[in-house]
C-alpha cells in the first residue's frame, strides 16, 4: 500500500502503475455531471486552486449539517463514464493528478492521463458508509445551488483506499479485463 499525498506532483503520479494500492491523504473534491459541464463550458477561475495537483472524486454524497458544519455520512463513488465527454479537458484545464470513481474512464481519459500525468483510482462500490469514515473534515461547498449530490465538497482525507486501475503510461487494467473476459465469453460461445 503506497501512501499518496494531496497535493502531488507529476513525478510522483508518474511513479505509479496499474495494480497499485493507494491510501490518499489530503484535500480531494467531489464533482459529477453538473460540475463537470460547468468546468468546461464556464472554465470558472475559483475552481482551479481546488484542483490543480489534486484528486476529483466522482461521488454524490450524502452528507448532514450539524449546527453549520457538515459531515458526510456516506460518500461512495459514482460511475464514472458518464464524465468521459469532459474528463480529458478538465485534467488538461484545471492540472488534476488524479480521478477516483468506479468503472474505469475511456480512451480519451487514459490519454489525458498520459499525456498531463493523470491516474484514475478505482474506489469500492457498496462501501460508502466506511469511505465517508476517511473523510476528516468538510472544508467547504461550492455551487450548493447544483444540489447537494453536484456540488463541488473540498474534503480533507486521511487514508482513503483506492486502486490505480488506468495509468500515466497508458495502460487500463479495465480495458485488459474487458479483453480477457471477451476472450474467455467468445470461448463459451463456440
Amino acid at each position: 500500500m503506497k501512501k499518496l499525498y494531496l497535493p502531488t506532483d507529476e513525478k510522483t503520479i508518474r511513479s505509479l502503475h496499474i495494480g497499485d494500492e493507494v491510501l490518499l491523504n489530503g484535500t480531494i473534491v467531489t464533482a459529477r455531471d453538473t460540475a463537470h459541464k460547468y468546468m468546461v463550458t464556464e472554465k470558472p477561475k475559483d475552481i482551479k486552486p481546488l484542483l490543480k495537483n489534486s484528486v476529483i472524486y466522482h461521488c454524490g454524497p450524502i452528507v448532514a449539517n450539524e449546527s453549520g458544519i457538515w459531515r458526510m455520512v456516506c460518500a461512495g463513488p459514482t460511475t464514472s463514464i458518464r464524465e468521459e465527454p469532459y474528463e480529458a479537458d478538465v485534467i488538461k484545464l484545471y492540472g488534476v493528478r488524479g480521478v477516483i470513481g468506479k468503472g474505469g474512464m475511456g480512451p480519451k481519459t487514459l490519454e489525458a492521463c498520459k499525456k498531463y500525468g493523470a491516474v484514475y483510482l478505482h474506489a469500492t462500490g457498496g462501501c460508502a458508509a466506511k469511505i465517508a469514515e476517511t473523510m476528516e473534515e468538510v472544508l467547504e461547498v461550492r455551487k450548493l445551488e447544483f444540489g447537494t449530490p453536484e456540488a463541488f465538497w473540498v474534503i480533507r482525507v486521511k487514508d482513503f483506499p483506492c486502486t490505480v486501475t488506468m495509468d500515466s503510461h497508458g495502460r487500463s487494467l479495465h480495458e485488459i479485463i474487458e479483453k480477457k473476459s471477451r476472450k474467455v465469453l467468445e470461448s463459451l460461445l463456440k
